[in-house]
């Protein structure tokens, strides 16, 4: 079970394939994360989607559907421990993915949709909005305020990036900053923010180059966690496998973000203490 105790008590990862392929990938996924995790002593929340309904192309793989999806996540949570997280397009698969996951994604592509979003909220379960690529970070309260009208304080926000011109995105780390006056727990998605979307004509490219760079830089403005789809052969993943990071790079990356994460943690804390005399 999340709590807000936990999600505050240490750096949190939520990383998984971009879609539920099969439970053999994501099994090898979570086991492997898991590991590299409780390695560095980071929470871990294991991420995959049963269905991309926002494909570029209406040839790309959406994914094994809802049941096919949540039976594979459930195998997941049963055999691991885990937490699970997946997204949602419809206001009437939010109950039964509440049955399933701890916590319940909003697109960013979505994130204006009140229904989807009071859907969500309404399940008692965490809610992470995505950031649009479109919206400002200030304007995020809107959304955050329509699932707490539910009575539901369990509110996470994501930062994904925001569309720069044609098939690209750039990231504003002002925007972390700005989410977490008004959000308790913000975290930063590093490799959907260096997606180029459409870049590749009908699918989305991607710069996994940068995800390094750009998750440190996050880690230096503040966040409660880190955001990444890592898969063990990105080239051959069935979605987002451009932007995708390896699974041979992810301990490195979380050691390098875990440590700056707890560097600015204890600077704020002698902050508050205030000066020695």
């Amino acid at each position: 079970m999340i709590t807000a105790e936990i999600l505050k008590d240490r750096l949190f990862f939520i990383g998984g394939p971009c879609v539920a392929e099969s439970y053999e990938v994501c099994r090898q996924i979570a086991e492997f994360a898991k590991s590299v995790c409780e390695r560095l002593g980071i929470t871990y929340i294991f991420k995959s989607s049963y269905d991309k309904a926002n494909r570029s192309s209406v040839r790309s793989y959406r994914g094994p559907g809802i049941k096919e999806g949540l039976e594979i996540l459930k195998r997941i949570k049963e055999e691991f421990h885990i937490p699970i997280l997946t997204d949602i397009h419809h206001p009437e698969d939010a109950e039964a993915c509440a049955e399933v996951v701890d916590i319940i994604q909003i697109p960013a592509l979505l994130c204006r949709q009140t229904d989807l979003l009071i859907s969500a909220g309404r399940t008692g379960k965490w809610v992470n909005i995505k950031k649009g690529q479109f919206m400002a970070p200030w304007d995020m309260r809107n959304a955050v305020e329509k699932v707490r009208s539910t009575g539901n304080e369990k509110v996470i926000l994501t930062e994904r990036g925001t569309t720069f011109g044609y098939n690209n995105l750039i990231n504003d780390m002002r925007s972390l900053v700005i989410m977490k006056q008004f959000c308790d727990f913000v975290v930063f998605d590093a490799t959907h923010s260096v997606q180029l979307p459409g870049g590749l004509g009908s699918c989305s490219g991607g710069q996994r180059e940068f995800i390094a760079p750009l998750a440190r830089a996050a880690a230096g403005a503040g966040i409660d966690g880190i955001f990444m789809e890592i898969h063990p052969h990105p080239d051959n993943a069935l979605c987002d496998g451009p932007n995708s990071l390896p699974l041979n790079q992810l301990e490195t990356v979380l050691k390098e973000v875990k440590a700056i994460h707890e560097f600015v943690k204890e600077v704020h804390k002698k902050g508050q203490r205030g000066p020695r005399t």
